[in-house]
């Protein structure tokens, strides 16, 4: 009687903890968020790398910062790489970061050096030219806006004049990739589905009509990074 009484309890208390699991089932991550957290790791990567001292100490002049956590080349040597990329701006009067927009990456050019498949990125937009030209539906790096690879190293003080400065590491491989000739173009179904309407890259990064928490702890860190002396 006794162990019978013993069983049922267990099944009972198996029951309840399995319903507790359906009931609650964990929460997914989309991929715009997968995105955002992997480009917080990219931003701390960039911030504490003592290689990259120029980004560091002039990413509060940039005007706007465009964060790809993951680009893939596609061949080996010749052939194309892509991969997505977020766009945080700062606001003119309010001096606050905007964003993110999301946007693809793609380049049929010869990206990489070789041997290096996966490269992370950040690229400062530094002119208001640069900036404009990202408000579009699509951009040509290195044609719409000029695009320079930016100086890496403890000593370096190169004053590098370029709309958009590019930084890039791949398993400690500096300056790796090319973003020259990259086609930069809004992902517009990524952009609806993270703020729930149909939105442009405007409206986002300028005129600030929409606004998601789920980025908040990056558009801090983006903040620290720009603060920093």
């Amino acid at each position: 009687m006794f162990h019978r009484i013993l069983r049922s309890a267990a099944a009972a208390a198996l029951f309840v903890v399995t319903a507790g699991f359906i009931a609650s089932p964990a929460v997914a991550q989309t991929d715009q968020q997968k995105l955002l957290a992997a480009s917080e790791t990219s931003l701390s990567n960039f911030m504490r790398d003592p290689e990259m001292k120029w980004l560091q100490q002039n990413f509060g002049r940039a005007k706007a910062v465009l964060i790809s956590p993951e680009i893939v080349k596609a061949g080996f040597i010749f052939g194309g790489s892509g991969g997505r990329a977020a766009l945080f701006a700062r606001d003119a009067k309010s001096g606050q970061w905007l964003g993110p927009t999301f946007y693809n990456m793609a380049t049929a050019s010869v990206g990489f050096q070789a041997g290096v498949s996966v490269s992370e990125t950040i690229t400062l937009v530094m002119t208001d030219k640069g900036f404009n030209s990202l408000l579009a539906t699509s951009v040509k790096l290195g044609g719409d806006a000029s695009v320079a690879a930016g100086p890496v190293g403890a000593g370096a003080k190169s004053d590098v004049v370029a709309d958009l400065i590019a930084f890039s590491r791949a398993k400690g491989v500096y300056g790796g990739l090319n973003l020259d000739g990259t086609v930069v173009t809004a992902a517009d179904d990524w952009n609806q589905a993270f703020y729930g309407k149909k939105v442009l890259p405007p409206d986002i990064l300028v005129r600030g009509d929409v606004k998601n928490a789920q980025a908040d702890k990056l558009r801090g860190e983006i903040a620290k990074a720009a603060a920093k002396k």
